[in-house]
């Protein structure tokens, strides 16, 4: 990341900052019948939000941007899911489960921001 980016407004940082709290917080939970499940779910979407918005930004097309920039998108969305999931599940982890859950919510929003104001600009 180069100096001159704010990391707030860095998505690349971000959505991997992202990604590596949910590895650490995935680290925390208690492996039982429900939780063996919930935990590969979370890791896999919560990590490849940053993973897709590199490809996103190496895009080959816009409508190929657009495309990576909704599965961002869906993957932010399946993170709060899985964090709702396992706040219920492990209740002792849901105050941390909320601090992931609002930074998965922003990241959608931004990402359905930038989808819409591409397909707007279309119009």
């Amino acid at each position: 990341m180069s100096n001159d980016k704010n990391p707030k407004y860095d998505l690349e940082e971000r959505s991997a900052k992202l990604g590596e709290q949910v590895i650490m917080f995935a680290k925390k939970i208690p492996v039982t019948l429900i939780t063996q499940r919930l935990i590969p779910q979370l890791i896999g979407a919560g990590t490849s939000i940053s993973s897709n918005y590199c490809e996103a930004d190496d895009a080959e097309s816009g409508k190929d941007f657009v495309h990576k920039l909704g599965i961002c998108k869906k993957e932010a969305r399946e993170t709060k899911n899985v964090l709702r999931m396992i706040a219920v599940a492990v209740p002792e982890l849901k105050d941390e489960a909320r601090i992931l859950w609002q930074e998965a919510h922003e990241l959608n929003l931004i990402f359905n921001a930038i989808i819409k104001k591409i397909r707007d600009k279309k119009k």
